[in-house]
């Protein structure tokens, strides 16, 4: 009998073991890894492997930025995403009673583009080039952290001026 059929054999053997109740054939870890690659490439392609490696291992802007908070003690609330098209894995949204913390993405180079929100008007905006930094503007946002102590504390940050309307007489 030639050898390299018994590895054949053996190969064979070990992938239709069971994995809990589903076995496990070659077939199967194709369709799988298929699947995989694709809902990576998904991620992959929204977010640019080149820019942004961490946030597609993590699944995304809003997966990577609820797991930096979590890691760091950081109280963030719930981070959110939209539901369907690129911005699933570019964009997220942490909402509290003091507004909306809206985070993107820079697409020419790795930055985090962070909007503070009341009333769906920008009350603050700026560039953190780490997402820890866009974590601990959040929780201090979330936190009741005023706007002058925000962009004391956080120099990349800068508050909105706000223009007086013109009266029409």
């Amino acid at each position: 009998m030639d050898s390299s059929y018994c590895r054949e054999a053996a190969g064979r053997d070990r992938m239709a073991r069971r994995a809990g109740n589903i076995p496990v054939t070659r077939a199967l870890l194709v369709s799988v890894t298929r699947k995989w690659e694709s809902g990576m490439s998904d991620v992959s392609s929204a977010l640019g492997v080149r820019l942004y490696p961490d946030l597609v291992e993590r699944g995304g802007l809003a997966a990577a930025l609820a797991d930096t908070a979590a890691r760091h003690r950081l109280d963030v609330g719930e981070v959110t995403a939209p539901d369907h098209g690129r911005a699933r894995f570019t964009c997220a949204e942490l909402a509290s009673a003091h507004g909306v913390v809206c985070v993107g993405l820079g697409a020419q180079a790795r930055y985090f583009m962070i909007d503070l929100r009341v009333s769906d008007e920008v009350q603050a905006r700026g560039d953190a080039t780490d997402l820890l930094q866009v974590a601990q503007v959040a929780a201090a946002w979330r936190a009741g952290t005023t706007l002058p102590e925000l962009t004391a504390a956080f120099p990349f940050m800068e508050e909105m001026k706000r223009r007086p309307v013109a009266s029409l007489q």
